[in-house]
């Protein structure tokens, strides 16, 4: 028999950071963030499905919000921009830029690499093979992108290419080992 697991991916929702276009830092959610998650249908969670958050505070108040009681996992953390927190894109060298949004394995900005994000969501993914329960989990686009990745072994140059809405939900089964993305 086949087992199947469903993982439901939930962006978190809008911050000031997003909207002002800069790299985010430990901040909350803003008041369309909030109306957002108001907005958004209801997850229709059985007592049997894991809950899970990114650890800083955006993720976590998105998953109370949508009416989670969220375990964090520290391996859903956003993508670490290092130096680059908090500052917009304009603050930053255009060339250090242009290295980081092409070459996935470096980090001008002294935090963790793409590449380096998407072994970590990988390895968070191959611990949920081990029980294959269902699990939501309210995360950053970064993770999200890093999960459909590894889900479909998709190399890491096409990180940019993928875009999650906020409070949008991506989900995805596990199947015999193999994770598969559902639209």
């Amino acid at each position: 028999m086949t087992e199947v697991a469903r993982l439901t991916l939930v962006s978190h929702a809008m911050t000031d950071a997003m909207a002002a276009g800069r790299f985010p830092a430990d901040e909350p959610l803003n008041g369309i963030g909030r109306r957002q998650v108001k907005a958004a249908a209801g997850l229709h969670l059985n007592s049997e499905i894991r809950q899970l958050a990114a650890p800083e505070q955006r993720a976590r108040q998105t998953a109370q919000l949508l009416g989670l009681q969220a375990t964090t996992e520290p391996r859903l953390a956003d993508l670490d921009c290092g130096a680059w927190c908090g500052h917009t894109l304009r603050a930053v060298g255009p060339a250090d830029l242009q290295m980081w949004l092409t070459e996935p394995a470096q980090a001008p900005h002294g935090g963790e690499s793409i590449v380096d994000l998407i072994g970590r969501v990988a390895g968070w993914l191959a611990s949920l093979t081990e029980d294959a329960l269902p699990a939501v989990a309210v995360t950053h686009p970064a993770v999200i992108r890093a999960a459909v990745l590894t889900a479909l072994d998709i190399p890491p140059k096409s990180f940019w290419r993928i875009d999650i809405a906020p409070v949008s939900r991506t989900v995805m089964h596990l199947r015999n080992g193999y994770w598969t993305l559902r639209l």
